[in-house]
């Protein structure tokens, strides 16, 4: 099993701040509802530590988030891209480090907990009579995440698909035959 002590102090911070940053780019995504959202943060870290997680996920979920206050984002610009980053470098870190029951656990954790922060609060109506549960840029930040899940983990030393795309454009094979 993999624990805390598996990890280095910057790691562990990644791994312990990608749940509530997720969570907080699902609140960020639409005004108003902060108070509710909030509150569906800290439920949802309660819930997952009264179903009896791993040791991994429950080494998680007992070390607080932190963010460094000279680098916390602050528009929700800032937040989507630290978000985003931040689910990244977990998802690989937890990938080389930790068995592949602990990171499934853990996407579900992180999904779960945006996904109760997104359905918190309802977007449109008036006096909560009317509007929509999840609002469409609640949604596109959960897709957003789902998507850093479903993405292929690169290998150490290889370069990702993005920076060797433009490479095979300079010379196609058709250019050379002329």
């Amino acid at each position: 099993m993999t624990t805390k002590a598996s990890f280095n102090a910057e790691d562990w911070t990644v791994i312990t701040t990608a749940p509530a940053l997720a969570g907080l780019l699902v609140a960020s995504a639409e005004p108003g509802g902060n108070l509710r959202e909030s509150v569906a943060l800290s439920r949802g870290y309660a819930e997952a530590r009264a179903r009896q997680p791993g040791e991994l996920l429950e080494d998680v979920l007992t070390t607080a988030p932190s963010l460094d206050a000279s680098n916390r984002p602050k528009t929700p610009e800032d937040i989507r891209a630290a978000a985003l980053e931040q689910l990244r470098r977990a998802v690989r870190t937890l990938d080389r480090v930790a068995q592949d029951d602990e990171l499934v656990e853990y996407k579900r954790f992180v999904y779960s907990l945006a996904e109760s922060v997104a359905h918190a609060h309802k977007e449109g109506g008036f006096l909560g009579i009317g509007g929509t549960p999840v609002s469409a840029n609640e949604q596109q930040a959960l897709d957003a995440i789902a998507a850093i899940f479903d993405e292929p983990i690169p290998v150490e030393g290889e370069s990702p698909v993005e920076e060797e795309s433009p490479v095979e454009e300079e010379s196609p094979v058709e250019g050379e035959s002329s």
